[in-house]
This record gives structure tokens, C-alpha cells and sequence, in this order.
């Protein structure tokens, strides 16, 4: 039985009309001949038929549409309809899929490259996902996350970002156990919004570090690394902050370059609170609370949960021990420098 040829419906009918569903014809045309339904090679024509379908940007609806016309005036055939227009979708459906793999693992290289300073061709991929790396940008990080596979985190956060703020302005990414988000220096609520989720993804333990903005390709580089090095300085510091910004840490890089000046300075300043009875931690605490309450030897006792006369005690120990004192500027400049890269260091066994 010849079938009578298929209906022109649009868009779907000329690429039908073109050979896309000449394999999906032939399979309802031997099924309403034979009354069998179609076999493995028929049904896999038709999932190719599919494929390049979606591959042709042919919209889904239409493809359908022009599947069911070809069954008009064929004698009833409805369970191979059924199985091939199932196949026909299913094939679309994979291309689109496999798209999807393709742009994801496409994006991953892109942000792996970007995050590392591969420059090559970075400003060219750059186009495809939208980012104008002449701009600035700025990249933020969350870090302290429980060991865990990170990918499902950040495939929400990053459909979270997308849906408020568009593809083209955002790129989430997994690097090095840190959750990654660059967003252009214009789109600060970007950052915000990437710290909102962390915050209800992770209930504790988690910090985020912000680098500050930078401009081109190297300049997304400088501010991940500023990001991931705010994190690993509020560690060092103890700091009881949920986001650190590496534009309020930038004495500490200053301290870091000259080690062996800061070692000696340490050293000097600190080592005798070694032979203080009960150790020199308590004696190093009190100097932070001090320095944190600008003096105030009262809002330190509360920071302590001690009584101020016993503030006043550890005070007059460190001069005793030290021969410097937080009353005098110059001194307490000296002692705070010395307490801040003791932190650093992990003195005295760092």
C-alpha cells in the first residue's frame, strides 16, 4: 500500500518534505501494510530523525504536529504512531541533552581557564557565554564547606544566579574544595545573592571570601586569588565573621612578604609571655580584646568574660614580661603587629 504523501504544515512540513521523516513514513506506512508495530531499526530511523530534528533548530512542537499529519488517511496505526512519535521525541530529547552536556562541560573548561590565567583564547570563549572581559569583575568564594560533592551545590546556586540575574552576567564553578562565583564589579547584588545561598545550602562552618574587582582575563585571577587567600587569613585570625573582604585584610599580604622580618619581630616581642605562668595564649587573648575594643579594658573584660581587675592584671604582666605596654601608641602599635603575625604564623609553633 502506497501512502499518500505527507501534508505541508509550516516550518516541520518543509524539513519533512526535505527527507527528516522519510524513515517516520516508512515505518507507518509498513505498519499499516503488515498491522505490526514497528521493529528496533525502524524505531532507531526515527530517533536519528529526531536528532537531527533538534540539530536543525526544528521546534518540537512542530516536529510532532507533521508526525501526526503523516498518519492522516493511513488505515488506524495508532500503536506504531504511538511507538513512533515516542521515538521521534525521544531522539530530540537527547540532542538536546547531550546540548546541554556539551555547553556545561564547555563552561567548566572556560572557568577552570579562567580562574588558572590560561589566556588562550580566553577573551573569544569568553563572547560565547556573554562576558566582556574588558570589564571588571570580581570573584567570590565559599570555603570551610563539608567534605562533600560540591557539583549538586553548585548546579543550584548557579540556576539560582541564573534565573535573577541571566547567564551572561554570572559563571558558578567548583575549584580547589571552594564554591566559585565571578559576577561583573557593576552587579554587587551578584555577590550578595551567591552569599545568600551559601548561607542556606550550608547551616554552619561556611565563610565566603571577596576579592576586590579587577579588570580583563589576569584581573579575574587576582581577585579569585584575593578571595581565596581572605579565607585562609581569617582562619589564621580566628575572625568571627561569616564574609571577609580581602580590601580589609590588605595589611596582612604587606606583613606576609617579609617573613623573616615579621619571624624576628614575633620572636622578640613575644617570647618571653612563653615562661608566663599558665601559658601565653590567655595573655595573647587579652591583647586581641584590647586592640578589638580600641582600649577599653572594660569592654575587653566583657569580651573575656573576666572581671576588669583581672584585665588590668594580665596588662601589667605583659608589660612586666615584655617591656611593652598597649597604653603607649608606639608600643601598642609594635604589640599588635607582633599579636596579628603570631596569628599568622601559628607562632610559637608555626
Amino acid at each position: 500500500m502506497t501512502p499518500p504523501p505527507l501534508p505541508a504544515s509550516g516550518t516541520g512540513a518543509s524539513e519533512a518534505q526535505g527527507g527528516l521523516l522519510g524513515a517516520y513514513r516508512r515505518c507507518l506506512a509498513e505498519a499499516a501494510g503488515t498491522g505490526r508495530a514497528p521493529d528496533r531499526q525502524a524505531l532507531d530511523s526515527c530517533r536519528a530523525a529526531g536528532v537531527r530534528a533538534a540539530e536543525l533548530g526544528v521546534p518540537l512542537r512542530s516536529l510532532v504536529d507533521d508526525a501526526l499529519a503523516a498518519a492522516d488517511g493511513l488505515p488506524p496505526v495508532l500503536p506504531a504512531l504511538r511507538r513512533a512519535v515516542s521515538a521521534l521525541m525521544e531522539g530530540y530529547e537527547q540532542a538536546q541533552l547531550a546540548a546541554i552536556r556539551d555547553e556545561q562541560e564547555a563552561r567548566r573548561e572556560f572557568v577552570d581557564d579562567l580562574l588558572q590565567g590560561r589566556a588562550e583564547r580566553l577573551a573569544e570563549r569568553a563572547e560565547h557565554f556573554g562576558l566582556r572581559l574588558a570589564e571588571s569583575y570580581v570573584v567570590a568564594v565559599a570555603g570551610n564547606l563539608p567534605p562533600t560533592d560540591l557539583t549538586p551545590h553548585r548546579n543550584a546556586v548557579e540556576r539560582a544566579l541564573v534565573t535573577r540575574f541571566g547567564s551572561h552576567n554570572v559563571l558558578v564553578a567548583v575549584r580547589d574544595d571552594l564554591l566559585v562565583c565571578v559576577a561583573p564589579a557593576t552587579l554587587p547584588a551578584a555577590v550578595g545573592e551567591f552569599t545568600h545561598h551559601v548561607r542556606a545550602r550550608f547551616a554552619t562552618g561556611w565563610r565566603v571570601g571577596l576579592g576586590r574587582a579587577h579588570r580583563g582575563p589576569g584581573g579575574v585571577v587576582t581577585s579569585y586569588r584575593e578571595a581565596a587567600q581572605a579565607l585562609e587569613l581569617a582562619d589564621a585570625l580566628s575572625l568571627k565573621i561569616d564574609v571577609v573582604r580581602a580590601a580589609d585584610l590588605l595589611v596582612f599580604p604587606v606583613l606576609l612578604r617579609d617573613r623573616s622580618a615579621i619571624e624576628d619581630l614575633v620572636t622578640s616581642v613575644l617570647s618571653p609571655l612563653l615562661e608566663a605562668r599558665g601559658g601565653h595564649e590567655p595573655l595573647l587573648e587579652t591583647l586581641e580584646a584590647i586592640f578589638a575594643s580600641h582600649g577599653n579594658q572594660t569592654a575587653a573584660a566583657r569580651k573575656l568574660r573576666l572581671s576588669p581587675r583581672a584585665v588590668t592584671y594580665r596588662l601589667e604582666r605583659i608589660r612586666r614580661l615584655t617591656g611593652f605596654s598597649p597604653d603607649d601608641p608606639t608600643q601598642r602599635f609594635t604589640l599588635e603587629t607582633a599579636v596579628l603575625g603570631a596569628r599568622l604564623l601559628g607562632w610559637p609553633n608555626g
